[in-house]
């Protein structure tokens, strides 16, 4: 007689609506900061669809992001990006929730990140060099907590509430503000605009949940 031990297989929650469309931002905004926008990602963009009911902030932004996009250079984009967040010698806007949060802890942004990230099993994937307080990581950071993946299951509202307030909240309003207001910024003017309609949402939901 055999006995086969028992196997427990994660299933993946269904992902709501609003989560999803969550996510969808999360990961548009992740792969916008990540680098600049090719042909592709901006023809996507100059056609997608208007935003119709929610937040009128964030709708308004979202059509100008569009309009942006149907009129932009791939390679303009790029040097754009470069000017930004890359730069010689130092960018013009730091791409580093460190730069933002540094006078509020003593412990540094990435350590804290680190921690929590392994708290949650998660590790940086293979081949990405940015440090883990780069806000494109922390955006895809909460896409994958707010839908899951990878055989992962969505996490809970608490532990994207407790990742968000810890670690994106604390400098994402500065960042983008200072994505905004820079006279090099052009598209990602727009892109920030977006952002900051997005994120004002999170906190509130956050706050209500």
């Amino acid at each position: 007689m055999t006995t086969q031990a028992a196997v427990r297989v994660e299933v993946p929650r269904p992902v709501a609506p609003e989560d999803a469309a969550r996510a969808d931002f999360y990961a548009l905004l992740a792969a916008l900061f990540q680098r600049a926008p090719d042909a592709r990602l901006l023809q996507t963009l100059a056609i997608a669809p208007p935003i119709e009911g929610g937040s009128e902030e964030l709708a308004r932004a979202w059509s100008q992001l569009a309009a942006a996009s149907a009129a932009m250079d791939p390679e303009a984009a790029a040097e754009e990006y470069e000017t930004l967040f890359v730069g010689v010698g130092k960018a013009k806007v730091s791409i580093y929730s460190g730069w933002y949060t540094s006078a509020l802890w003593m412990e540094p942004a990435r350590l804290r990140i680190i921690e929590a990230l392994s708290g949650l099993g998660l590790a940086r994937p293979a081949g990405v060099s940015e440090p883990e307080d780069h806000f494109s990581a922390l955006f895809e950071t909460m896409r994958v907590l707010v839908a899951g993946g990878a055989g992962r299951a969505p996490a809970s509202l608490a532990e994207q509430r407790q990742f968000y307030e810890g670690h994106v909240k604390p400098g994402v309003g500065a960042f983008l503000a200072a994505v905004r207001e820079a006279p090099e910024s052009n598209y990602y003017r727009k892109v920030a605009a977006v952002g900051e309609a997005f994120v004002g949402i999170e906190n509130e939901s956050f706050n209500l949940g």
